[in-house]
């Protein structure tokens, strides 16, 4: 039984919700040479539940890999990813400010789901859990939208948007997992880690 987990996110708010619930972790990020984006491709035709369960088994499966690799300590690794939907349209992170004006346009004055999938796993077991949450947007004007484009805080973030930043001033409504939003929520996390033998 480990006493640590490994992160296998830069996330900071990942890493910030990890530390609310108590769980000393270790981060275990890319190899320069791993194509970590091209996990994230979207499949034709792909729905969204589907498309972020995929991209965080990928991703855990990368980092088992990548811990083998590095041969370090035995410990169970955390993988997570965050989507914005609208019906079927995923919205990941955007490609610059054109295209992340562009997302936040969609999105103004409607309800879209974040779905963020969460996967715990060591090379004998995996356990996922899936939190999905609906966020609505109150109406933006053109001049609100550049200005909050121009703040730099939509990019890295899929849908173009930090719920904790400045975008909680357009956010009428959310009803779900405020910290799924974020990117990690913390009580389907706890439940996964309490099955991995955690106490929390």
């Amino acid at each position: 039984m480990s006493d640590f987990i490994y992160l296998a996110s830069q996330s900071p708010r990942r890493r910030q919700l990890l530390e609310q619930l108590g769980v000393r972790h270790e981060l275990l990020l890319p190899d320069v040479h791993e194509d970590v984006e091209s996990l994230e491709a979207v499949l034709p035709g792909e729905a969204p539940t589907a498309y972020v369960q995929r991209v965080t088994r990928l991703k855990l499966d990368a980092a088992l890999a990548r811990l083998k690799r590095r041969g370090l300590p035995a410990a169970p690794v955390l993988c997570s990813d965050t989507t914005v939907a609208l019906g079927r349209i995923i919205y990941g992170k955007p490609e610059d400010a054109g295209d992340a004006a562009r997302m936040l346009a969609e999105l103004t004055g409607r309800s879209h789901r974040v779905l963020t999938a969460v996967a715990i796993g060591t090379p004998r077991r995996c356990e996922q859990v899936l939190s999905v949450s609906r966020v609505t947007f109150a109406p933006m004007s053109r001049q609100q939208l550049a200005a909050y484009v121009t703040s730099g805080e939509p990019m890295g973030k899929a849908g173009a948007y930090a719920v904790q930043g400045r975008a909680a001033a357009f956010i009428s409504h959310i009803s779900g997992s405020y910290s799924g939003i974020m990117g990690l929520p913390v009580y389907e996390t706890a439940q996964l880690l309490r099955s991995f033998g955690f106490k929390l």
